[in-house]
């Protein structure tokens, strides 16, 4: 009995993976010739491996409290590959639920050609041309903003990176470059290919040629001589926060916009996307993208104070260390900061509670905020320690954070896992500004604590590519609504 237990256990697995690996050609037909993403329940399969469609497929149990199967969600990605699709996000977990639940005898065929009647549309590109993309600084957020920009390239209609700008390190300075793209400690390998092109200076990177621009401001640059225009130029050096400095860019040939990948001072809008997109208007030209922690707490304070009122609350930070503290001890123009940052907890500040008021006036004066600098490289923890304007439970909380993170305008933002065991590491690579863990919500009466998770690196960087695209005028469309 036992052994017919094993056997039919594996005999599934075997089934599913079969199909799963069915449909990896078709999510990347649906890609690269019609734009559209596919995923399920928020997770992207596009790129992804057989067991990466299977582990998606897992993660809708913790939303469903039921399996969602391959064997139910192949039939209808199969039938979008039927249609003539514009360019969309279609998400095949809620479809297939939406399917099984209102579609009672309806052929699968006729049900995903009405759901997405409105993408039915035909093949066409959203932008007229692609739009170039710079990144001025090559370091941690450049290139994993790099890795997204690449990875998000499709036909090659959409953002097209064109080159970064940095200061020139050595005779090899391309080699180490390429190299740096390539190995990454935190995040692992470059998911392709990478070469260089020594005679244009450029590091070829799934086809896509990034040229490796030597310069000592940002003014020096005439970038139409590489063939760049109209560009987006994203600044992740940090040197310059105010309208002056980040102005340089723009006196450069073939630069028209500026992102900033820090907070900004002075009147430049400082934009969490998702939150106060209303920011990004034609007439500006110069941007910030906020802090990663004020990328990681504003979607999870918007969310409760819409339903529940924030009357104050503390935000407290247990970051990872960051570059500009020391490896080991030594002299730090800053308090503390100079002691080694492997080997010590270090209490500092952070700007982020006061930053919310610029993406929510509604909390300013209603927030402090600090930070614990903590000996890891990567994945920071907010607690949110909250006194809200009616009651709650636990379980009511939670369910309502749980909804947001599916279907609401903060879905790309907001994550939520129900895992007993998650820890830091977990959320390595994850895309979204934080993830709420469940598990650790402490309620009593109208005092809340929230714990959020937030890759301050890659689920960061995933937000400044989100106004790149905002910006860019690349916004798909979302299915089934």
């Amino acid at each position: 009995m036992r052994t017919d237990k094993q056997e039919a256990y594996f005999k599934d697995w075997k089934s599913r993976e079969e199909i799963a690996e069915a449909m990896v050609p078709m999510v990347g037909r649906l890609y690269r010739n019609h734009g559209v993403i596919t995923t399920v329940y928020g997770r992207s399969l596009v790129h992804g491996s057989t067991i990466d469609i299977l582990k998606a497929h897992r993660f809708a149990r913790q939303i469903l409290v039921t399996e969602l199967w391959v064997r139910d969600t192949a039939p209808l990605l199969e039938a979008m590959t039927r249609l003539d699709l514009a360019p969309a996000r279609i998400d095949i977990g809620k479809l297939t639920v939406r399917y099984q639940a209102q579609a009672a005898g309806t052929s699968v065929d006729d049900f995903v050609r009405r759901e997405l009647a409105a993408v039915n549309t035909g093949k066409k590109a959203l932008l007229s041309e692609p739009r170039d993309v710079v990144l001025y600084g090559f370091g941690r957020i450049g290139r994993l903003l790099a890795r997204i920009l690449i990875e998000q390239t499709g036909g090659g209609d959409k953002l097209r990176l064109r080159a970064a700008v940095v200061r020139k390190g050595g005779p090899d300075d391309l080699a180490k470059r390429a190299s740096l793209l390539r190995r990454d400690s935190v995040h692992g390998y470059f998911h392709g290919t990478i070469r260089i092109d020594e005679e244009e200076n450029a590091i070829i990177a799934n086809g896509n040629m990034i040229r490796i621009i030597y310069a000592d401001a940002p003014e020096s640059i005439d970038y139409t001589q590489y063939g760049i225009h109209n560009a987006l130029l994203v600044d992740n050096t940090g040197k310059w926060r105010d309208r002056a400095g980040l102005g340089r860019h723009l006196q450069a040939p073939g630069i028209d916009k500026v992102i900033l990948t820090a907070p900004g001072k002075g009147d430049l809008p400082n934009v969490v996307f998702g939150i106060n997109n209303e920011l990004l208007t034609a007439g500006e030209q110069i941007y910030t993208a906020a802090s990663c922690t004020t990328n990681a707490i504003v979607p999870a304070l918007k969310a409760v104070h819409d339903e529940y009122g924030i009357v104050h609350g503390h935000v407290e930070t247990c970051h990872s260390y960051t570059n500009d503290q020391n490896l080991i001890d030594n002299y730090h123009k800053s308090s503390r900061r100079g002691r080694s940052a492997p080997l010590n907890m270090v209490i500092t500040e952070t700007g982020a509670a006061k930053a919310v008021a610029k993406a929510l006036p509604e909390l300013a004066g209603k927030l402090t905020g600090n930070a614990i600098r903590v000996p890891t490289p990567n994945v920071s923890l907010a607690i949110l320690n909250l006194t809200l304007e009616k009651a709650t439970t636990v379980a009511e909380l939670n369910k309502y954070l749980r909804d947001v993170s599916l279907d609401s305008p903060l879905q790309n933002q907001l994550d939520f896992t129900n895992s007993p065991e998650v820890v830091s590491s977990d959320f390595i690579g994850s895309r979204y500004a934080g993830v709420v863990d469940s598990l650790a919500t402490i309620v009593e009466g109208n005092r809340v604590v929230l714990y959020v998770w937030y890759d301050n690196e890659f689920g960061y960087s995933c937000q400044v590519a989100r106004m790149l695209d905002k910006i860019a005028g690349l916004e798909l469309p979302t299915l089934p609504n």
